[in-house]
């Protein structure tokens, strides 16, 4: 019997999308998680689509990750990426300020494709090892942050430095926001949901 309730019991997957301009990293990122190595030469052909299980807080969970082209050719596809998505890593380059600029049509959107201000979303300021060549400062970039009530974290996909930390803080996010939901969602109907991991006692 325990084991028919764990086959039909599959690790919970959490959604991430990659946005950000073409060439800031998304994807170099992306792989130093998958695959602990760093890509410099990456072919941005189309959008990529990676899973991943880890253990999340002691939960094994799975990741499933979005890496978009960033210059999506049409806009109903780049609605449908975004529709699918539970939470989102909004990259941009600390060497670009072009790239800083773009987030916020990202992050626009978003919003309008998910009609929800309080997405799990994070900023990322990646090229963190290419300090001598900032063009957007640490300051700047908490400063959108703030504003968009979402946290700002600098990486490095050449060093690996915060990369695991920004998937794993936005899919804390993402997880917290399923629960809410869960939660709401029992309030109203008065009775527990059998689908939900976290009610089999």
């Amino acid at each position: 019997m325990a084991s028919k309730a764990k086959a039909s019991q599959p690790a919970v997957i959490h959604k991430v999308i990659m946005v950000g301009s073409g060439g800031v990293g998304k994807s170099a990122l992306t792989l130093q998680f998958m695959y602990e190595e760093f890509v410099e030469d990456y072919e941005p052909t189309k959008a990529d689509s990676y899973r991943k299980k880890v253990v999340l807080d002691g939960e094994e969970v799975q990741i499933d990750i979005l890496d978009t082209a960033g210059q999506e050719d049409y806009a109903a596809i780049r609605d449908n990426y975004f529709r699918s998505g539970e939470g989102f890593l909004c990259v941009f380059s600390i060497t670009e300020q072009e790239s800083f600029q773009a987030t916020a049509e990202f992050r626009e959107q978003i919003l309008r494709v998910k009609n929800d201000d309080n997405i799990p979303f994070l900023l990322v300021g990646n090229k963190a090892d290419l300090e001598d060549r900032r063009q957007v400062t640490l300051d700047e970039a908490n400063q959108r942050a703030h504003g968009w009530n979402v946290p700002y974290v600098e990486t490095s996909a050449k060093t690996r430095a915060n990369v695991d930390k920004v998937f794993y803080d936005l899919m804390r996010e993402i997880r917290s926001r399923k629960m809410k939901a869960s939660q709401q969602s029992n309030g109203q109907k008065g009775k527990k949901t059998k689908k939900r991991k976290c009610t089999i006692l």
